[in-house]
């Protein structure tokens, strides 16, 4: 048996315990993979260390994927943490930029068509 400090970093029992027991978001927000997060505050004092770590890291707009990756937690934990701080206010959450979409064809040909007749 292992003692307290030697938790290895992805044990499910640390999970457990970063997480609250909770698989789910504690807000009904909708955040995948692409969602940016970004920090409103600085990290406050008695702040769970993993939140804190978060708020850190997104003073400039992060990806939920990208959080992941930093600070080595899997996306499912990432999401519970993150619903905690948008509760809290703490972060903001915005769907990324959408692409543009493809103007159509017939305009395209129009432009190709006047810069051809300059």
């Amino acid at each position: 048996m292992s003692e307290a400090g030697d938790w290895e970093e992805t044990s499910p029992e640390r999970l457990y315990v970063i997480t609250g027991g909770r698989s789910g978001a504690s807000v009904p927000a909708t955040l995948d993979l692409v969602t940016l997060i970004v920090a409103k505050s600085q990290p406050r004092h008695g702040m769970q260390p993993e939140q804190a770590a978060i708020i850190r890291l997104c003073h400039r707009p992060l990806s939920v994927a990208e959080i992941s990756a930093y600070i080595g937690l899997p996306v499912s934990v990432v999401t519970v943490l993150l619903s905690d701080l948008l509760l809290a206010e703490q972060v903001i959450a915005r769907a990324p930029v959408q692409p543009a979409l493809i103007p159509d064809r017939a305009l395209i040909e129009a432009v190709i068509d006047g810069l051809q007749k300059l």
